[in-house]
């Protein structure tokens, strides 16, 4: 299969998408080729590292003496602690690129990292407090050869937690002058060594980022093309995670499911549309120690149920829901789980395929009880998210009306 190499959004020149060669032959011809580095710093996953021979791979590829530095794994949640000590090392080596090989937490570190590039060396984590006017728009480039679906390759939005402050735990939300990867190399192969439970998880990420756009109450130019974007999604990431459940080593759903991801990230990041309660709720739920895919997986089809209760956004939801049911894997789906196709809503649509993926239903599923809801609520308030929800949420008992229906 030769190489692709395109823009990953129609109308934007970067980020640049390639797949169709192995990793390490892609980034041995880019890194150099576009960014003209020759110091690059990889930052990679702590599976992969171990379990895999991935690394010494991507090394001998770009030349060991082209790799000036390594950080192998990172906590979830990207902690402002090791945001800090990478961009220290980084630095220090005089790295000319930074170059993720994993996802999640390493990604969003990458774009922190390169956001306080510019920061003194000796900054004293957790004690000085830049000036917003020292913060400008990052000169270090980035380089992602991701292994899960939660695309947050594609966004040039970070989400980082802060563990310098004793008590804390929030999360917390970088927007501008925050810059993604300019270049995502896609590798179905190297997804393979994914778990299956965080490929799937992820990929179930996405079809949230699928769902919210489409379901949101929003106006404006544009909207139209958007939903498209969020339809055409769907439609390759839902069968193609069901047949990636089935068959771990199906390659083509494999790819079908990454350029679903890109697709779902285009709809929901460009246009300015507004997301929902399910992303909202799920970065305050992360830091308790939930992965980001895990946290659709339990709250996308409550939210859906509490905005159809509250008569928000029902015409939008039941479009989406159709669209889902002229499937005939969805609607396999369905029928293996005893749903009524004609009685049934979105929200039972979706918990039927993430049961299909036998993949988390519950905060209970994933230890949280119910003695942290109030805290979880309290910290969802000051998140985005929730109030663009098409029942904006202003109060912790609106919260708690969807957190109760996962307990």
């Amino acid at each position: 299969m030769p190489e692709t190499v395109r823009t990953a959004f129609a109308d934007e020149p970067r980020p640049l998408l390639s797949y169709g060669i192995p990793f390490p032959s892609a980034a041995a011809r880019h890194v150099p080729g576009l960014f003209n580095a020759s110091r690059v710093y990889i930052i990679c996953s702590g599976s992969l590292a171990r379990n895999t021979d991935s690394l010494g791979r991507l090394k001998s590829a770009l030349g060991e003496d082209k790799v000036v530095g390594v950080r192998i794994g990172m906590k979830s949640h990207t902690q402002w602690s090791e945001v800090f000590e990478i961009m220290q090392d980084a630095k220090h080596v005089g790295a000319d690129l930074l170059l993720t090989l994993g996802a999640g937490s390493l990604t969003d570190g990458a774009k922190i990292v390169a956001l306080v590039w510019p920061l003194p060396l000796n900054l004293k984590r957790g004690t000085d407090s830049p000036n917003k006017g020292s913060i400008h728009p990052p000169t270090v480039p980035i380089v992602s050869i991701p292994t899960s679906l939660s695309a947050g390759e594609y966004s040039n939005f970070a989400g980082g937690t802060d563990d310098t402050t004793p008590g804390s735990n929030r999360k917390h939300s970088f927007s501008y002058p925050t810059q993604g990867p300019q270049l995502i190399i896609l590798d179905p192969e190297l997804t393979s060594t994914t778990p299956g439970s965080i490929w799937l998880s992820t990929g179930i990420r996405a079809v949230d980022h699928c769902v919210e756009t489409l379901c949101a109450l929003r106006g404006g130019n544009g909207t139209d093309t958007y939903d498209a974007m969020a339809r055409h999604a769907l439609g390759l990431l839902v069968p193609g995670l069901v047949r990636c459940k089935r068959d771990a080593k199906d390659l083509e759903a494999r790819l079908q499911c990454q350029l679903g991801s890109v697709d779902a990230m285009a709809a929901c990041a460009s246009g300015n549309i507004q997301l929902g309660a399910s992303h909202g709720i799920g970065h305050q739920l992360g830091p308790l120690g939930v992965g980001h895919g895990e946290t659709s997986c339990i709250l996308l089809p409550a939210v859906c149920k509490f905005n159809a209760a509250h008569n928000a956004n029902n015409d939008r939801q039941d479009l989406v829901r159709q669209f889902l049911l002229h499937n005939d894997i969805v609607k396999d789906v369905l029928s293996r789980h005893g749903v009524n196709a004609d009685k049934t809503d979105l929200g039972d649509v979706l918990d039927a395929v993430i049961r299909e993926l036998e993949l988390p239903r519950s905060l209970k599923d994933v230890g949280v009880g119910r003695e942290q809801l109030n805290g979880l609520a309290e910290n969802s308030l000051h998140d985005r998210w929730c109030l663009s929800n098409p029942v904006p949420l202003k109060e912790k008992g609106q919260v708690l009306e969807i957190l109760e229906k996962v307990v």
